[in-house]
C-alpha cells in the first residue's frame, strides 16, 4: 500500500517543476568518474536542469554508487546518444546552441556568453576534455576565468559554474519566475513524480 503524499510534498515538487529550464541541458562526453557524474547531476537538478545527454562512445557509463546518485537521477531525466550524430540531431532539434567547455584558443569566457538562449554545455572526459569529433560540431567554445596556478577545474565543479552562470542569466531574465512549459506537460510530469 503506497502512501498518500502530503500536502507540502506536492507543493515542493510543483515548486521544482515549475523552475525547471527545458531548453537548459549538460551532455558529458565520456565521463568516466563516479563521482564527478554523480556531482553533475545534483548541479543539473539544484539549477533546474530536467535532461542530461549521456555520449558514452569510448567510456563505459560509470556505476553510480546509489547513496550518493540516487536522489539527483530520480529527478533528472537521461538520455543517451551512441554517436555523434544522434546527439547533434537531438540537441538541434531543440533549437540549442552548443557549447563545449574548453582551454582552446578559439574559447571565450564563461559570460560572454547569451545562456538565457536554448543550451547545451558539453563537458569532456576528465583527461583529454571534448572530443575533437565533438567540437568540430559545436556553435562555440566556453572557459571559466581563473586567476590561479592551477589551469582547470574538476569537470564536475565546472559543470557547477556553468549551470551557475546560467542561473544568474536566467534569473535576471525572469526564466524562473514563471514555468517554462505548457500546464499539460507540467501536470503529466507532476503525476510521474508523485509516483516515485
Amino acid at each position: 500500500m503506497t502512501k498518500e503524499p502530503t500536502a507540502r510534498r506536492k507543493a515542493r515538487l510543483l515548486e521544482v517543476l515549475r523552475h525547471r529550464q527545458p531548453d537548459l541541458t549538460l551532455v558529458l562526453a565520456n565521463i568516466h568518474d563516479p563521482h564527478n557524474v554523480s556531482a553533475i547531476y545534483r548541479s543539473c537538478d539544484a539549477f533546474g536542469v530536467s535532461r542530461v545527454h549521456l555520449y558514452y562512445t569510448n567510456t563505459p557509463f560509470p556505476a553510480l554508487g546509489r547513496k550518493t546518485s540516487a536522489s539527483a537521477r530520480k529527478w533528472v531525466e537521461s538520455v543517451r546518444h551512441k554517436n555523434s550524430a544522434a546527439l547533434m540531431e537531438s540537441l538541434r532539434g531543440q533549437n540549442m546552441q552548443v557549447l563545449a567547455a574548453s582551454c582552446s584558443p578559439a574559447a571565450r569566457p564563461l559570460r560572454t556568453w547569451d545562456l538565457t538562449r536554448p543550451t547545451a554545455g558539453i563537458m569532456g572526459n576528465e583527461h583529454s576534455g571534448v572530443e575533437q569529433e565533438l567540437l568540430q560540431l559545436v556553435d562555440g567554445e566556453l572557459y571559466i576565468p581563473m586567476y590561479g596556478m592551477i589551469q582547470s577545474f574538476n569537470v564536475s565543479v565546472a559543470a557547477a559554474i556553468i549551470l551557475s552562470e546560467a542561473a544568474r542569466q536566467r534569473e535576471a531574465a525572469g526564466m524562473y519566475a514563471t514555468p517554462r512549459v505548457d500546464a499539460d506537460a507540467l501536470e503529466e510530469k507532476f503525476q510521474e513524480w508523485l509516483a516515485k
